[in-house]
């Protein structure tokens, strides 16, 4: 018997997407990766320099540094947070096989500060790497928040606490933020066998007087007007806008730019930066395009370029 609630997302056995075609099935895939085309990637990108975060924030300000694919480093008055870290040099088991990194950690984990709060949105391997959080637990006390399904991994690598959400669900810690779950359209797998036994989810942190929000891996769906009405403001959203093409498979779980502009829309963010681009060719599209095609659609959408950008590799921009 499952330990986990029957809900519009759970049937008792697997989570779903209550909106939406689900994602494509195996025969899908092999399907896709008979006809696939991928654009060329360089096997190496290297990092430009840019100067180290800040070890403060004034009220009301929020640091947020791109450590690459969809890691960010952010510290706002109360609260160091990172957002699903990996640091390894690929993107599979034990991180040594899958897509390998065309850019390194544009931060280490020895330059990273004591963290309050390490957040994981799914188990994807760009997005889960046990290694990785191995070592952040020792960074400071760090709690870990994690979707429904995931609380003991944090527990079993010793995370001082761990806790698993399920949509709209939150979890405060005291004078350092609340953290709240939100939907996302996506699905989970490790293995085979696994598929969607865990959840997937979005990320509203609420710490020092501001609001950010971590959208993690996501198709498009009604619900971020809802995250919208909800929190009605968020001052930083962090939305991803690669790993698209082709459409025709990749449009139920990833948001293509034109889709991520219509999320920092919906959200009504401040302020939004792309991510989950340009570190693994998970995607057919190539390395610039998500960055091209945001451009486009942000133009199309009348959203000024200051509104929702993308940062370079190991670049801060204080919100």
């Amino acid at each position: 018997m499952s330990r986990f609630p029957i809900s519009d997302h759970f049937d008792g056995e697997r989570f779903f997407n209550p909106y939406g075609p689900p994602p494509r099935p195996l025969k899908d895939v092999v399907a896709w990766q008979r006809t696939r085309q991928r654009a060329p990637w360089p096997a190496f990108v290297p990092l430009r320099a840019h100067p180290a975060p800040p070890r403060e924030v004034p009220p009301g300000r929020i640091a947020v540094t791109f450590i690459g694919h969809s890691t960010f480093l952010v510290r706002t008055p109360s609260a160091v947070f990172i957002t699903d870290p990996v640091f390894t040099t690929h993107a599979g088991p034990f991180g040594r096989t899958g897509p390998r990194r065309v850019r390194p950690p544009a931060l280490g984990l020895a330059e990273l500060p004591a963290l309050d709060l390490v957040l994981l949105t799914h188990n994807h391997y760009d997005h889960l790497q046990p290694s990785s959080l191995r070592a952040l637990a020792s960074r400071g006390t760090p709690a870990l928040v994690a979707s429904l399904g995931l609380g003991p991994l944090g527990k079993a690598l010793r995370y001082r606490s761990a806790v698993e959400l399920d949509w709209w669900q939150s979890h405060g810690i005291p004078d350092v933020a609340r953290v709240t779950s939100v939907p996302a359209r996506h699905f989970s797998a490790r293995t085979l066998w696994d598929r969607n036994r865990t959840l997937w989810a979005g990320f509203i942190v609420e710490a020092g007087g501001v609001t950010v929000y971590f959208a993690g891996d996501t198709g498009y769906s009604p619900a971020f007007e809802e995250i919208g009405r909800r929190f009605p403001r968020i001052d930083l959203a962090l939305i991803p806008i690669g790993a698209y093409e082709p459409r025709w498979f990749m449009q139920p779980v990833h948001v293509n730019p034109e889709e991520a502009v219509r999320i920092h829309l919906d959200v009504r963010a401040r302020r939004s930066i792309g991510m989950h681009f340009g570190t693994f060719q998970l995607t057919d599209e190539a390395i610039d395009e998500p960055i091209a095609a945001l451009s486009r659609a942000r133009d199309a959408a009348g959203v000024p370029a200051e509104a929702f950008a993308v940062l370079d590799f190991g670049e801060t921009a204080i919100v």
